[in-house]
């Protein structure tokens, strides 16, 4: 709150020092068409320079405050050259690239080349052992093209939009919150003029924007005078723009699908499937890796928006009476950046919380989501992402869907801001009831009793005659969702209906609400022996968005340093061998037959360990050798300099020992598994000093 707070008074004391020479100009004004004398025209025109100076003063500490704020006080230009340089770093070595390039390319589709297949492939393959493997999931692969009949279930038909302004006359597309979000950014980074009152306007504006209807977007572009950031021409009123790319399945174009915008359906309409193979026990948790697809307005943002990309989803099916976990413990005592929807709120900023805390505090809705985060924390941290520019900020009671018992996202740091990279959601039970409702076949769990029990059971009696004759061919789909109400829903119908005669409905199928009348349905309690409890499970959903998280691992990998002789900045990527797309170079000092036999033993060494690596035998300077390799990120260079022994080179601080030939290998795979440290390596082999290591 303190940077807020100096934000604040710099504007005001702005604001008064504007006030100030205002004023002073009109008296110099004043004093020179009254003919005044020249010491008197001298001696003011001298006061308003001085308050000119001490407003630029201002303007320039008010600059730093801005640039603080914004993240890690650099400014919106260095923070704009740092992600130029990054860009061009990771096109140039083919990280990544534009899609269909000699063609020109199309807006948010990129083509991953060598090395950023081998990065987006060891951080699947980490967050396949990070969650997979340690939590039992199941895997699944579902196809990528969906029948529509799925997608109308889910609401993605209806729902999956969003909201669009076209310029009126180009008829160019934009997202409306984008737009007020660059023109609230904008106004705040670089308008020093702006009131501390109009600050805190445009703050509030950014921290509600996905609150937003698109009515008050409307009238907020309309307030703020917003147009076509190219041409300058007036924008129509937002309206809902569906994401999904449309297709027909088989050539008659009588069955509708749609490129899947997310992967968890699959994994819910296999639910009775996998609840089965799992013994007919929960919890368990379902998980798949895919690609999936959006039809996005304006892309922009390199990977962070884009209209094909990769998605790592879990669905966590639990018990609804019974959110614990058993391994909780392993995570409440982690202590991260969080930042609960009441800060959000009220302008404060996101802070170090206890994850034990925030769960028995009731901040965190309960410890199976709470266990997801904590986990997600580890598994970002473990990639590589700086822990101080990850926070967790939790979903606005707006931004929540109705059904949804809590969200909360793993937002990033980047050149571009906060982005959102993880979402982990308590989804309660909507998916599988919708495909219940939707397909007619039960997605339910069941609890046997070992004695029969007496409860109170929840009955509901549609009276079909009734709502035939209200709602004729669409009786049958009000009938199944009147059946599969909550006891809550219900109660509060059944005292609805009884003081006010009707209640409106929401019929998911349908989409839309309905009028259902007293006589049109029965709900009561009776006493019942059951041997069993069903129900429909309740689902943690943690969905991640591989391309985003690898982008930001990117920019927090990135440094650059002097070369040796000071004549240049040399680019470097710290990855963690964890996630680094090769894990160590193999270079024979100068080319020399015996030099060269050697690194080919060492080479089919670390192939048999199964390490990534690369074998340079060019005749550069070993010096320009390890500058293109820093500059791929690869953690450790083997130089052979010798038949008997070789010297190992640590990437960041540019460290060598002398190890073996023999042990090399071994060497090597122990820290790049992270059997071992580097520093583990320096305490067992003898630190090597070369002249001629960095020429």
């Amino acid at each position: 709150m303190a940077a807020v707070a100096d934000e604040d008074s710099l504007r005001r004391a702005l604001a008064q020092k504007q006030s100030s020479i205002d004023v002073q100009g009109g008296a110099v004004r004043q004093l020179k068409s009254s003919g005044a004398a020249k010491l008197d025209i001298e001696a003011a025109v001298q006061a308003l320079n001085a308050l000119k100076l001490e407003k630029a003063s201002i303007e320039s500490q008010l600059q730093a405050a801005l640039a603080g704020a914004a993240g890690g006080g650099s400014s919106s230009a260095s923070r704009d050259a740092f992600r130029q340089a990054v860009v061009n770093t990771l096109e140039r070595r083919l990280f990544y690239i534009p899609s269909f390039k000699i063609y020109r390319g199309v807006a948010g589709l990129y083509d991953y080349g060598p090395p950023g297949c081998s990065v987006k492939s060891n951080v699947l393959s980490f967050w396949r052992q990070h969650f997979v493997l340690e939590e039992n999931m199941l895997e699944v692969d579902c196809p990528c093209v969906t029948p529509e009949v799925v997608l109308k279930a889910s609401g993605h038909v209806e729902k999956f939009t969003d909201l669009m302004v076209k310029d009126e006359k180009t008829g160019t597309c934009y997202r409306a919150d984008h737009l007020l979000k660059d023109f609230c950014k904008e106004k705040l980074e670089k308008d020093f003029s702006l009131s501390a009152e109009k600050a805190t306007e445009l703050k509030h504006i950014l921290a509600v924007l996905d609150d937003l209807s698109a009515e008050q977007l409307g009238a907020k572009i309309k307030e703020y005078g917003i147009t076509a950031p190219d041409t300058k021409n007036p924008l129509s009123d937002p309206y809902p723009f569906n994401l999904m790319f449309q297709t027909s399945i088989g050539p008659s174009g009588v069955s509708p699908g749609y490129m899947r915008p997310e992967t968890a359906q699959g994994i819910f309409v296999n639910f009775r499937d996998l609840y089965y193979y799992n013994g007919n026990k929960l919890p368990f948790a379902a998980a798949q890796i895919g690609q999936a697809f959006r039809n996005e307005i304006s892309p922009r943002q390199g990977l962070l928006r884009v209209r094909e990309f990769t998605l790592a989803e879990i669905e966590h099916f639990v018990d609804p009476q019974d959110k614990s976990h058993p391994k909780f413990s392993d995570v409440a005592k982690l202590e991260f950046l969080m930042f609960p929807r009441d800060d959000q709120v009220s302008g404060q900023c996101a802070k170090k919380l206890q994850l034990g805390e925030a769960v028995s505090q009731g901040t965190v809705n309960n410890e199976t989501l709470g266990y997801f985060i904590g986990r997600v924390y580890l598994f970002l941290t473990r990639l590589g992402i700086d822990k101080d520019r990850l926070r967790f900020r939790q979903h606005l009671a707006n931004e929540m869907a109705h059904y949804a018992a809590d969200c909360w996202d793993a937002e990033i740091e980047s050149s571009y801001g906060w982005i959102e990279c993880v979402g982990i959601a308590d989804r309660s039970a909507y998916d599988l009831r919708a495909h219940s409702e939707k397909s007619s076949v039960a997605l339910v769990a069941q609890e046997k009793f070992s004695e029969p029990r007496e409860v109170e059971k929840l009955v509901i009696t549609p009276m079909k005659k009734e709502l035939g004759l209200a709602f004729k061919g669409n009786q049958k789909m009000v009938t199944e969702a009147l059946e599969a109400m909550e006891e809550k829903v219900a109660m509060e119908m059944k005292a609805d209906l009884e003081s006010k005669g009707e209640v409106e409905f929401h019929v998911c199928t349908l989409g839309k609400n309905v009028t259902i009348k007293k006589n049109m349905v029965s709900i009561s309690k009776e006493i019942k022996k059951e041997h069993q409890r069903v129900f429909t499970p309740s689902v943690i959903e943690p969905s991640f968005g591989i391309g985003r998280i690898i982008y930001c691992l990117y920019e927090h990998s990135f440094y650059t340093r002097p070369s040796k002789a000071g004549d240049e900045q040399l680019n470097v990527f710290s990855f963690p061998p964890l996630v680094a797309p090769i894990k160590c170079t193999v270079f024979p000092l100068v080319q020399n037959q015996k030099y060269e036999e050697v690194a080919k033993l060492i080479s089919k060494s670390l192939t048999a360990a199964g390490i990534s690596h690369k074998i340079d035998i060019t005749g550069t300077s070993i010096g320009k050798r390890y500058a293109r390799t820093d500059e791929l990120g690869v953690p450790f260079a083997i130089t052979v300099d010798s038949t008997s022994s070789v010297t190992v080179r640590e990437r960041d601080s540019k460290d060598q020992v002398r190890v073996d030939v023999e042990k090399v290998g071994s060497v090597v795979r122990e820290v790049t598994d992270g059997l071992s440290s580097w520093a583990d390596v320096l305490k067992m082999y003898p630190l090597h000093s070369s002249e001629t290591a960095e020429e």
